[in-house]
Formats: structure tokens, C-alpha cells, sequence
């Protein structure tokens, strides 16, 4: 026998990725004043998000048990719901319901992703455990515990998107969500640091969903439950863990089987800084439109041109778009549309609304709106063109900008003045513009799903200075209904 046919069997240490996840999530200390104040601001704008979702059938449908009846007495609440499930799958509802329109925050790096996704895990855990406390007589998790698991997984995801493009290799963002969630979840169920590890190597060992459905000719629906399906998993494996189940050590760099060798092309992955609270300090929020982030800027371009043109639609020429480079990958769309899903990841469809209607809300991505001819019709008149300004400063570390611009040209030679966004109204250097804002969608959002009365009590909740304190129980009772389920 060769000496090549000779493989140790000798488990290797953990590998220093899954050791330095496992060592934040569990031990690190939050002690950023600015993180703390972000997340409370991303836990209204995330909840926000999923009861506007609530009203779309859609998306409904998907939500509840598995099999019907399957509930859980003193299990985990979905908020805007009366469903009490487990915490797999109250995971997977939040995460679906928060998701669903693409409206919650973003993080934009190498690879980019939706950080609140997350916190479809970190609620229903924090809920089943709270409920479970009280029973036991003892004192339940706060608000502020989960703030701490918001800015924890935000931080993973992030840190993780900064320098390792799982796109580029073919594999979803919600990759991350899966392993961020699953370091996250299992610290605060309890878990040893071993037990952590162990329940990440085994979400990096699931791989990674396939992108195709957020890219043509296959764009559709699962990339809006896609990140519940994660954060819902992430739970099954901190379950799995905390019964002493073994992990994999060299789960990410064993040669042949390992993910950096069966879906990284070799390469071990990049994490240029220390886990802190970078993330969430500085990450991006979706305030004016539910549109895919890249197009953010080009909307607002367009509802600022909106006046403009909206008198003169049969009279447009042309329509030149300058986006950055992973816009023109992901968003430029040309062709027939076929679902809402395919309308809100396409830059022109984006564009093309608010100058003919001066808006752009989820409800515009449904059939109804769609089949006006005139957004089509604009459609084709679009030329969408790479900015290697806008690129640059996409990827600068310390601008993190999301530019695009916009210009209509007319049949008489006549054109609009080019209108350039550098970065949207949710980037951290409009926080002082954004946050009335953002309260603002919080607030009309409750309004419009809970009753009068109920809608009072849950806005009086997160405007209480001492919301930290609340114990996690009682937040969500204050948003438990008798609608859906």
C-alpha cells in the first residue's frame, strides 16, 4: 500500500471559522450604545415589514403548522397571528412573513443578505423560553436579550459577507442566515461552546440553496420564505446539538468533503476584522419602497423625475439607468415578467412604476398593476449601464453607497436633468432623515393590521423607554390576534 493510500482518521481541532462564530455568539459582550439603539429601531422596522405581509394570501398560505392542527400549548407566538407552534416552525413562519415583501434591512458587501432575516430564529426562541421560564417560576428573557441575539447574528452574517462571495459560486445569502441564526439560537437555549460549534459545523454541512430562484428565467416565491426555511433550520440543529449529538470538526477545510472544497473552489473563507457590533451599527435599511436594495436609489431617482414625466409618457425616447455592477448582474431584466417576484428584481420594473405613478408599494409588483402597457412599454426604452463610480463605492469600506442614476431623454430632443443618488434614505448617513421615517412604516403598518385598540397598545409598547426591560413574553402577547390562523 502507498503511502498515499494512508489517511489519518485522528479528528482535526475545530476549524478557526467555526471557533471564532462559536466564541461571539456565545461569550462576547455588546456593549455599543449605537448597536443597541439600531436593532430597536430594526426590530420595529422587521415586524413592520411582516405585518404588511399578513395581508397577502401568498404568502399566508405557507403559514401555520406543518400539518394542520399541529399546534404547541406554551410554544412559540407568531406576532399579528393567533398561531402558538413550535420553535422550528414559528421560525419558519416570522422568517416567511418578515421576508415577504422585500422590505426588511440589507447588508451589502462581497455577498449581500437581509440580517433581520435572523430574526425569525431569535424571536420564537426567545418566546418558547420565556413562556417556558414563567412556568418554571423562574425570570423569563428580555427585549434586551433580544437585541443582544439581533446584533450577534446581524454581526455573523455581515461579518462573513464582507470579503466571501457566496453568489459568485452559485449559492444563496441565506446561507448565512442558517449559520448565524443556528450560533446564535443555540447560545441562548444554553449551549456549550462545544455544543455551538457543534450546531454550526452541521449548518455549514446542509451547503447552500441554489440561487436560481431569484435569477431568470426561474425567479420566483421561494426567495421570500427561502430565509424562514433557514432561520427555521437553524433551530432543528441547536435542538439537535443540545442532545449532546457529535459535530464536525473540519466541517469547512477537510480536503475533498469539506464545503471549502466541495462549494468554495478551495478557498477558505475571508474575515478581515473581529466579530463586534459593525453590522448593525451601520447596516441599511429598506424605509420608502420594498424594492431589492440595488435599485433603492434608482427609485428615488425616478419618484424625484416623476413630475417631470408623468404628463409626457408617450413621449419618451429613452431611459439610460447607471447602476453598479452587481446591480446590472442581478436586476437587469429584459423580457416578460412573470410573477411579483420576478417585478420587484427588476431594475427597469422599478424605475418604470413611480415615473408613471409617482409611487412604488408592494402592491404594485401584483398582476393588477403589471398589466398597465405603458410599464412594459418603458421597459424596452431602458438602457441600463454600469457606473465604475458607483462600484467603487458600492465595495469602499467606508462609504458602503449604493448609487444610481437616472435621466429620461424625449422624442424632441429634449431631456430631464440626470438625477444621481449616492445612497438611500436607510444608509447610516441619513440615520437623522430615516428614523422618523421609519417609525412612520412601523406605525402605519400596526394601524393597518391590528384593531384600533390593539394598534394603540402595541405602538405605546415600543415607544416605552423601558421596552429593554419587557420581558419577551409579554411583547408578544401584545401582538397575538385572532386573524390569521
Amino acid at each position: 500500500m502507498s503511502s498515499h493510500d494512508i489517511k489519518s482518521a485522528e479528528r482535526p481541532a475545530p476549524d478557526s471559522a467555526l471557533v471564532a462564530i462559536a466564541d461571539y455568539a456565545q461569550s462576547y459582550k455588546i456593549t455599543s450604545a449605537q448597536a443597541y439603539e439600531t436593532a430597536r429601531y430594526c426590530l420595529m422596522d422587521t415586524l413592520a415589514c411582516g405585518f404588511q405581509a399578513l395581508k397577502y394570501p401568498a404568502c399566508t398560505k405557507l403559514m401555520g403548522p406543518v400539518v394542520p392542527g399541529a399546534v404547541m400549548a406554551g410554544g412559540a407566538r407568531v406576532p399579528g397571528t393567533s398561531y402558538e407552534l413550535d420553535p422550528v416552525q414559528a421560525a419558519f413562519n416570522i422568517g416567511a412573513m418578515i421576508r415577504w415583501l422585500d422590505f426588511n434591512d440589507t447588508w451589502l458587501a462581497a455577498e449581500w443578505g437581509h440580517p433581520s432575516d435572523n430574526l425569525g430564529g431569535i424571536l420564537a426562541v426567545a418566546d418558547y423560553l420565556a413562556r417556558k421560564a414563567v412556568m418554571e417560576g423562574k425570570a423569563p428573557p428580555t427585549v434586551r436579550d433580544v437585541l443582544t441575539g439581533m446584533i450577534k447574528a446581524h454581526e455573523i452574517q455581515g461579518v462573513l459577507a464582507l470579503e466571501n462571495s457566496f453568489n459568485r459560486v452559485g449559492l444563496d445569502h441565506v446561507i448565512l442566515v442558517r449559520v448565524a441564526s443556528t450560533a446564535v439560537v443555540t447560545a441562548m437555549l444554553g449551549g456549550t461552546r462545544d455544543q455551538v460549534i457543534n450546531a454550526v459545523s452541521n449548518a455549514w454541512i446542509d451547503g447552500g440553496a441554489l440561487r436560481t430562484y431569484r435569477h431568470a428565467p426561474n425567479t420566483g416565491s421561494r426567495k421570500s420564505w427561502a430565509a424562514g426555511d433557514a432561520t427555521s433550520r437553524a433551530i432543528r440543529h441547536a435542538f439537535i446539538s443540545l442532545t449532546g449529538e457529535m459535530g464536525y470538526p473540519s466541517a469547512l477545510s477537510a480536503k475533498t468533503w469539506g464545503f471549502y472544497d466541495v462549494l468554495f473552489k478551495s478557498k477558505p473563507f475571508s474575515l478581515p476584522q473581529p466579530f463586534g457590533s459593525y453590522v448593525m451599527e451601520n447596516v441599511l435599511f429598506k424605509i420608502s419602497f420594498p424594492a431589492e436594495f440595488h435599485a433603492q436609489t434608482a427609485v428615488e431617482a425616478a419618484m424625484t423625475l416623476h413630475p417631470q414625466v408623468k404628463d409626457r409618457i408617450d413621449q419618451i425616447d429613452k431611459i439610460v439607468i447607471e447602476t453598479q455592477e452587481p446591480g446590472v448582474r442581478i436586476i437587469d431584466k429584459t423580457g416578460p415578467l412573470a410573477n411579483p417576484a420576478d417585478r420587484d428584481h427588476c431594475i427597469q420594473y422599478m424605475v418604470a412604476v413611480p415615473l408613471i405613478f409617482g409611487r412604488l408599494t408592494a402592491a404594485d409588483y401584483e398582476d393588477a398593476v403589471a398589466r398597465d402597457p405603458r410599464i412594459d412599454a418603458l421597459r424596452g426604452k431602458m438602457q441600463v449601464r454600469e457606473n465604475a463610480t458607483f462600484t467603487q463605492e458600492y465595495y469602499a469600506a467606508d462609504k458602503r453607497y449604493i448609487g444610481n442614476a437616472v435621466q429620461v431623454f424625449f422624442k424632441d430632443g429634449s431631456s430631464t436633468g440626470r438625477i444621481a443618488v449616492d445612497f438611500p434614505i436607510g444608509h447610516r448617513k441619513r440615520r437623522a432623515e430615516g428614523m422618523p421615517v421609519l417609525v412612520k412604516k412601523f406605525e402605519s403598518s400596526v394601524d393597518a393590521w391590528f384593531s384600533p385598540k390593539q394598534a394603540e397598545r402595541v405602538k405605546a409598547v415600543f415607544a416605552d423607554p423601558k421596552l429593554d426591560q419587557m420581558p419577551v413574553n409579554e411583547l408578544v402577547a401584545a401582538m397575538v390576534t385572532n386573524g390569521v390562523g
